[in-house]
């Protein structure tokens, strides 16, 4: 056979290639066959009954001239629907989970088992236990049932570390889609740390092992047979699996089903504060040479930072040793360091890198407010606006708070009107923010913020840096303050 010169050295490279892969690299599995076998008694469908009353479908009955003769034959028509389709009856749900303990401890979502009336559990085997709700964490969206298997010899699947698992490598997806019981999907993980904006402790793995509704709950695998991952949610336009899939990764995990077991709830780690991410904007304005951190926007009164003397304006750039690259990376760290435990936090405040101490404490599952008072009603007072930042402040009256629904602890000035191609709304600033502090200086008064203002220009300052809350969150914005000024 003939081989040209150009090939042989082509063929030549290949193998000097193949000489110098990795050690440590991993062949792809000749198949999966052996570990399905020994996986999938491990894992269960869950089914949950809830009574519900469907209302919502009814259509509204059809306008008729008046003195119709059809309008009071579609008025009996429609009450007799209403009366039918409002009657109270049984709706189900499927999804899957996976035996973590044979003494009958079963993980799967929360969204699988919430607001459910039953819950039955269905074995590899085909046998149908009630299940018993032992916890549940809607937050990281994960419950612990328990089954009394009787006599029967559950086969249990224990965690591995998600953190060790790699971009690429092969995972095993086992569950329940459509309703069709065990059926197992093989794929990579695609990236890790996915926020996809499910709640605040997002990390999840995504995979493109095929992920279909039924699925959620069930387990992710890695080779060694070990539960790296919760399958969750998909992204699909069609409802089906286009290979975007989201798993809870085990090391989010696995600390709250512990919590769940032994407490029969979630036991959270707690800092006590706002926090929101870093720009270059707000990272040049505080003299940091990177974005990396967390900015605490606010400081919760007697939480542990409050008694530590975290302040407002302080960058949490580690907590307990680990560094904080991303805000988000925050919450979860603190939420899994275990309560009471004494750590070390390093932030930078004013140009410089301090150590503080701090004793975490337990985060409380929060207390539904209760409805304010309605204020009097006051003459509105004259805005002061700041022409060519384009915005307005006013003083902070009874009958403002009602307006925007500010909290009775307000205190600064109130954002009235903001144009819409300004500096100011580009930064985020909206009506009804609430600016509590002005270049790191406190605002009581619209007055007080012109001063700042005036003042910043004077020395040269391009942004100015405030602190801003509303209903909804407490953040720091830098504004730019070319053409800053009072009319």
């Amino acid at each position: 056979m003939f081989i040209s010169k150009r090939l042989t050295a082509g063929l030549s490279a290949l193998a000097l290639f193949a000489l110098v892969l990795p050690a440590n690299a991993k062949e792809a599995p000749s198949g999966f066959a052996d570990m399905a076998e020994k996986l999938l008694p491990s894992v269960v469908n869950v089914s949950t009954t809830q009574t519900v009353r469907n209302t919502e479908h009814i259509p509204e009955m059809p306008q008729f001239p008046p003195g119709s003769p059809f309008e009071e034959f579609f008025k009996n028509f429609m009450d007799k629907q209403r009366g039918q389709d409002d009657r109270p009856h049984k709706a189900t749900s499927l999804g899957s989970g996976f035996i973590i303990d044979a003494a009958g401890y079963v993980v799967t979502n929360n969204h699988v088992i919430q607001d459910a009336d039953e819950i039955t559990v269905m074995l590899h085997d085909n046998s149908v236990l009630k299940a018993t709700v032992v916890g549940r964490d809607p937050k990281v969206d994960l419950a612990l049932l328990k089954i009394d298997p009787g006599k029967r010899q559950l086969t249990a699947v224990s965690f591995g570390n998600s953190d060790e698992s790699r971009v690429g490598d092969w995972v095993l997806a086992i569950g329940n889609p459509f309703g069709l019981g065990g059926t197992v999907t093989a794929g990579i993980i695609s990236a890790r740390s996915r926020d996809i904006q499910a709640g605040q402790y997002d990390d999840f793995l995504q995979t493109d092992a095929s992920i279909n509704k039924g699925n959620s709950g069930g387990p992710m695998f890695n080779m060694a047979g070990e539960v790296i991952g919760i399958n969750t949610a998909i992204y699909s336009p069609t409802g089906g699996s286009i290979g975007i899939g989201f798993a809870i990764p085990s090391s989010l995990a696995k600390p709250v089903v512990d919590s769940l077991k032994k407490y029969g709830k979630i036991r959270r780690g707690w800092l006590g504060v706002h926090i929101q991410s870093l720009d270059q904007d707000l990272a040049d304005s505080m003299g940091l040479s990177t974005d990396k951190g967390a900015l605490v926007a606010k400081v919760a009164q007697d939480g542990p930072a409050a008694k530590a003397d975290i302040k407002d304006g302080d960058v949490i750039l580690k907590f307990d040793g680990k560094e904080i690259n991303e805000m988000r990376r925050l919450p979860r760290i603190v939420a899994e360091t275990p309560i009471g435990k004494k750590v070390d936090v390093e932030i930078w405040r004013n140009g410089q890198t301090l150590t503080i101490p701090i004793v975490v404490g337990e985060l409380k599952e929060e207390e539904p407010k209760e409805a304010k008072a309605e204020g009097k009603n006051e003459p509105a007072k004259a805005a002061t606006n700041f022409a060519g930042l384009g915005f307005s402040v006013g003083s902070i009256t009874p009958q403002i708070r009602d307006k925007f629904g500010l909290d009775d602890q307000a205190k600064g000035v109130v954002v009235l009107d903001v144009n819409a191609t300004s500096a100011a709304a580009e930064k985020g600033l909206r009506p009804g923010d609430v600016i509590m502090d002005a270049g790191q200086q406190p605002v009581q008064t619209p007055a007080e913020l012109v001063k700042i203002i005036d003042k910043a220009k004077a020395a040269g300052q391009r942004n100015l840096l405030l602190r801003v809350e509303n209903p909804q969150l407490i953040h720091y914005v830098v504004l730019p303050l070319e053409g800053a000024g009072k009319k």
